[in-house]
């Protein structure tokens, strides 16, 4: 691997740095953020780095195996911050889905998401002023 390594220019190296210390959220949101810059779709890449981090937590698994489902079940005063958090949680929701969430309640935010990332949802809802069960 060392070989690889000096392969690959060290701005491109210090890039894979910092994208290896992103969460599965925040690597959603990159993607996403240059899908729209570059105007491309990366269906292909994202599978693929999805499941790269997967791999490194597979032992991890067996304590956390268990699926959790997140529900938003007060939206809070402020509306605006649930809305940002609910795209930054997924992506794909357009403002209008996520305005509608944040009226018709209780809302399925994630449906049978991985441990983990649940409670990271959980808390960014949280933070924004939502009040959120894990089922």
């Amino acid at each position: 691997m060392a070989e690889e390594t000096k392969k690959v220019s060290k701005k491109v190296e210090e890039l894979v740095e910092e994208v290896s210390k992103l969460t599965v959220l925040d690597l959603s949101e990159l993607v996403s953020a240059l899908q729209e810059k570059l105007g491309v779709s990366a269906a292909m890449p994202v599978a693929a780095a999805a499941a790269a981090p997967a791999g490194e937590a597979a032992p991890a698994a067996d304590t956390a195996s268990a699926t959790q489902t997140v529900v938003m079940t007060v939206s809070g005063a402020n509306k605006i911050s649930v809305i940002k958090a609910l795209r930054e949680i997924n992506p794909n929701l357009t403002l209008m889905d996520a305005k509608g969430m944040t009226e018709t309640l209780p809302a399925e935010v994630l449906k049978d998401a991985k441990a983990e990332d649940a409670k990271v949802a959980s808390e960014k809802l949280k933070a924004a002023g939502a009040t959120v069960e894990l089922k």
